[in-house]
């Protein structure tokens, strides 16, 4: 398939795509192949599903330098000093990866410039967003949609036609294009029966991510493949270490610290939420004072998903805004923390037994979890 992208450039692949054109591409079966190729995607995994109408985008103004910053390398990348194929941004839970990845699905869905996103999620209701098994069957689906590659589609539909277990084969085999990635890290394990390993340990979901990125290594450095890979995750050693030290050469790190100016864009955010809840509990216009917002992006240590857990609770909460937000502040242990992330616990655990039932909001969430458990182990055993 390499030569149909031969010197072909500056087509940017991160997403959704909405036109059909390939349906009647039909075999020998009574399925056309578009149909075969859908039976084998996660829909939740695309950046508009409808799985993902609740996810975080940037709050209009904020997180602009990140999004600038990808969408330049994405449209201009080839003039820099020492061109990559790759994109990894990276930061600690809660510093807006998702949401960053979400908008600028937006924006290049908006320029024309999407080709293929999948969202991980390891809290989504579905398994297929934490595998690899739907991984490429979705990307390859969306680039099929696309108006502008024709021949890829043809090429994707004819292969899965001569080919339907493709889609049971390894992802270097599977893969010959695509993409925009989010949540890597969340990508857990596929068992399979496999008599070298079966008095061995479990496969892990380490070795199925280092297989992901594999793959796209091996795509990025083909010279023909005319498509930016852009991958958020979290900087977990394993994934770390490929990017230090196996994919170094085509690779651009992104790393979400105090150069993007966090705390602006909180700032902003929170007047955003403040200015809402004023208009709505005719509030002073001097509500909150300046004091106790810098007191909240202290607390938050750079990590967005503590003002946006703020702003939340406030909303669905039926209480005074002022007391509601008293309450946050007077939150024990919250100030001069040496860990970034006690603030952030310590809310969680106040929304909790904030609720009319705590003891059965904590059972609700347990069970959740127990359900996610055995949903994996029937999948394992499935697949034995």
């Amino acid at each position: 398939m390499s030569s149909i992208f031969k010197n072909a450039r500056h087509i940017n692949v991160g997403g959704n795509i909405v036109n059909n054109n390939h349906n009647h591409y039909i075999g020998s079966g009574s399925k056309s192949s578009v149909e075969k190729l859908r039976e084998h995607i996660a829909a939740g995994a695309l950046h508009d599903s409808a799985e993902r109408c609740d996810a975080p985008k940037c709050h209009p103004e904020t997180r602009v330098a990140v999004q600038d910053e990808v969408d330049s390398w994405i449209c201009d990348g080839d003039s820099d000093d020492a061109p990559k194929e790759i994109m990894w941004v990276t930061g600690p839970a809660g510093s807006g990866k998702t949401a960053i990845m979400g908008s600028v699905a937006d924006t290049c869905q908006g320029k024309g410039t999407l080709g293929a996103t999948f969202f991980f999620s390891s809290f989504s209701g579905s398994v297929d967003r934490r595998s690899k098994r739907c991984f490429v069957p979705t990307l390859a689906y969306q680039l099929v949609q696309h108006d502008a590659m024709d021949q890829v589609a043809e090429q994707i539909l004819s292969t899965v036609e001569r080919n339907p277990a493709i889609f049971e084969q390894r992802l270097d085999v599977q893969l010959d294009q695509v993409i925009l990635i989010d949540g890597l890290d969340e990508c857990e394990a596929d068992q399979y029966h496999d008599t070298a390993r079966s008095n061995a340990d479990p496969r892990s979901k380490e070795e199925d991510q280092i297989e992901i990125l594999s793959v796209l290594k091996k795509a990025a450095s083909d010279p023909d493949f005319p498509f930016r890979i852009v991958i958020a995750s979290r900087p977990e050693h394993v994934i770390q270490s490929f990017f230090t030290e196996v994919a170094h050469s085509v690779t651009r790190k992104l790393f979400l610290d105090e150069k993007y100016n966090p705390d602006a864009d909180m700032e902003l955010f929170l007047e955003s939420k403040f200015a809402s809840m004023r208009r709505r509990c005719h509030l002073s216009s001097s509500w909150p004072s300046e004091n106790v917002r810098q007191t909240l992006i202290a607390n938050a240590s750079g990590q967005f998903i503590y003002v946006a857990t703020v702003g939340r609770f406030m909303e669905g909460s039926a209480g005074d805004p002022d007391q509601l937000l008293n309450q946050v502040l007077r939150l024990p242990g919250i100030k001069a923390c040496a860990n970034p992330l006690a603030p952030l616990d310590a809310l969680y655990t106040h929304i909790l037994n904030s609720s009319p039932d705590p003891h059965l909001s904590i059972l609700w969430l347990d069970l959740i979890f127990r359900e996610k458990c055995l949903e994996v182990g029937r999948r394992e055993i499935s697949t034995h």
